[in-house]
């Protein structure tokens, strides 16, 4: 099977507020907003949608191949992912650039606030999948990346008949509603959580159902409570995996997405899928950092009979 991720490539600082953001925004009295934190940790990791989702597809057993752009100061970070299972080939290095930056403040209440410089990843329109082989390609994520890469990635995917999931996640605020139905339009599945979803209908002008006549799925997480997947004639409601300890929600939403694309690729049922999904972000959860969980398959099929009880695939998905 080949899985394809195309999404950034960052290198993420993380740092924690020990308080509460509400406390301190006053928007409504003054009409502006200018406010200033004082941190208490910071931590410098790898990052990067695409990385992140190909790291626990690594984990999960795939061999990903990540597709997007880097700059001058990438190559300790190609080698570590090429260590970890994750195939670069398909990452293409700006000589004259830098590699993309993500600056995040996590408070009390796992808010968050963030902070984005694209660097090369602006030139992720630069990439083509006109250059690949079709037949090749059992799934494409388009997951957060340069808005114009996005949108050319999920029209050659249409245009070759490649199976695609659109997850435009962070970008969202730079798509207008004609490119988000346009961009989603074909799509095997459209990956949200529930605060997007909502900015999803805002900008398009299309409910839940209208939103299935564009794509094939719609998968929708809402944090503590589960997530819902839905086709025109479907619905099935997942919980979430019970964390262990720290809770980080930085990169959760890309480890649901590598155990999601596990299941769909194997073919396993909508309920197992989503739980393998729930089980990889609450390993994500429970370390700061995106790519700082480990696991073996058994260690990860134990967990999710602890947490979910049997199921068949189980054993595919442990002799992989």
């Amino acid at each position: 099977m080949s899985i394809i991720v195309t999404g950034s490539i960052a290198t993420d600082y993380l740092m924690k507020y020990p308080g509460l953001f509400r406390e301190h925004i006053y928007i409504e009295q003054t009409g502006k907003l200018s406010v200033s934190f004082l941190v208490s940790e910071k931590q410098m990791s790898r990052g990067g949608c695409g990385p992140n989702i190909s790291y626990s597809l690594a984990l999960l057993g795939e061999r990903p191949s990540l597709m997007g752009t880097v700059g001058q100061d990438f190559g300790d970070y190609r080698a570590w992912l090429e260590a970890q299972g994750v195939d670069t080939s398909l990452v293409r290095a700006y000589m004259d650039d830098f590699t993309a930056t993500f600056t995040v403040i996590t408070d009390q209440e796992q808010n968050q606030i963030a902070g984005f410089h694209g660097g090369a990843m602006f030139r992720a329109h630069d990439l083509t999948f006109h250059d690949l082989d079709p037949a090749t390609i059992d799934l494409v994520i388009i997951s957060p990346n340069d808005p114009a890469a996005m949108l050319k990635y999920a029209g050659e995917c249409r245009e070759l008949g490649i199976r695609f999931i659109f997850d435009p996640s962070q970008q969202l605020p730079w798509l207008d509603g004609p490119q988000l139905r346009e961009a989603m339009h074909g799509a095997y599945a459209l990956t949200v959580n529930d605060y997007e979803l909502e900015m999803v209908k805002q900008k398009t002008g299309l409910g839940e159902r209208e939103i299935l006549e564009h794509v094939g799925m719609l998968v929708t997480t809402r944090g503590a409570e589960g997530s819902t997947f839905m086709s025109r004639d479907r619905r099935v409601d997942a919980p979430v995996a019970r964390p262990r300890g720290t809770i980080e929600p930085t990169g959760v939403g890309d480890a649901f997405r590598a155990g999601l694309m596990v299941g769909m690729v194997r073919g396993y049922p909508w309920e197992v899928t989503a739980r393998l999904g729930a089980l990889s972000a609450t390993y994500a959860l429970e370390q700061v950092g995106t790519m700082n969980h480990h696991y073996t398959l058994p260690q990860f099929v134990a967990r999710y009979r602890e947490e979910f009880g049997d199921a068949a695939e189980l054993e595919d998905l442990a002799n992989r």
